[in-house]
């Protein structure tokens, strides 16, 4: 990258930044060799996502909304494109700079909860600070706040398996946002509840929003995709529409 163009990309970080956008991407491709094969996951995807939205990216098995998931998580990097969070540009940043991003402005919630089985909700929740350096004393504190935000400090020296599969996603959720992240970042938030739980786990994104949260919420499903207030419809790699819900 030539020292001008780097330092363009840089400047138009910081204006993204003082405009609130937290998720910009330019021509965001991603591209899997298999044999003599390449599969176009993610193709040329332009999308901006401002501080406080919460919008859902809605495709079928196969659209490309896991891999652009992925690459917005910083969880994997794009094939070529420019992809900015919070005016970082780090489409162009290596793994440990990535790593860093990633526990300091996203907050995942997965499908699985992903808990650790032994920890108490609590310690479940502290674990980013812990990667962030925090003393002690303040992890408890903001993990105790995290968990005051989800209606479940009563079950704080919980493990996960004396709690229902609600509560294990809102301590998942409380892990979410201990750092106060740019983004929160909900894959399949709902797809191993049951009906009455999942529709109680989006109630809860809907008050994080009204809290001011920026929510990006993954799924395949057109009923949890209307309970955000923009949807992205994916298909074959590409954007097909972005439109707002109608309420």
């Amino acid at each position: 990258m030539a020292a001008v163009a780097e330092k363009d990309l840089i400047q138009r970080g910081e204006e993204l930044r003082r405009a609130g956008i937290v998720i910009r991407t330019y021509d965001l491709r991603k591209t899997y060799v298999m044999g003599d094969q390449q599969i176009h996951a993610v193709s040329g995807v332009d999308i901006e996502i401002r501080r406080g939205e919460y919008v859902a990216i809605m495709g079928p098995s196969g659209s490309g909304k896991s891999t652009l998931m992925n690459l917005i998580g910083c969880l994997d990097t794009p094939t070529s494109g420019q992809y900015y969070i919070n005016g970082n540009l780090v489409s162009e940043m290596g793994d440990d700079e990535l790593a860093r991003i990633r526990n300091k402005e996203v907050g995942f919630v997965f499908q699985t909860f992903n808990l650790l089985p032994r920890a108490t909700s609590l310690h479940n929740v502290e674990l980013p600070l812990i990667y962030a350096g925090l003393p002690a004393g303040q992890r408890i504190e903001k993990a105790k706040a995290a968990l005051r935000a989800v209606d479940l400090e009563a079950r704080m020296h919980h493990k996960p398996n004396e709690l229902s599969g609600g509560q294990r996603q809102r301590v998942a959720i409380a892990r979410a946002l201990v750092n106060n992240p740019s983004l929160l970042l909900a894959d399949e938030p709902t797809g191993a509840l049951d009906t009455a739980t999942g529709n109680d786990i989006m109630a809860l994104f809907e008050k994080l929003y009204e809290e001011g949260n920026t929510i990006l919420l993954v799924t395949h499903e057109h009923d949890i995709a209307m309970h955000a207030h923009r949807i992205i419809h994916i298909r074959d790699g590409k954007v097909e529409r972005d439109e707002p819900v109608s309420r």
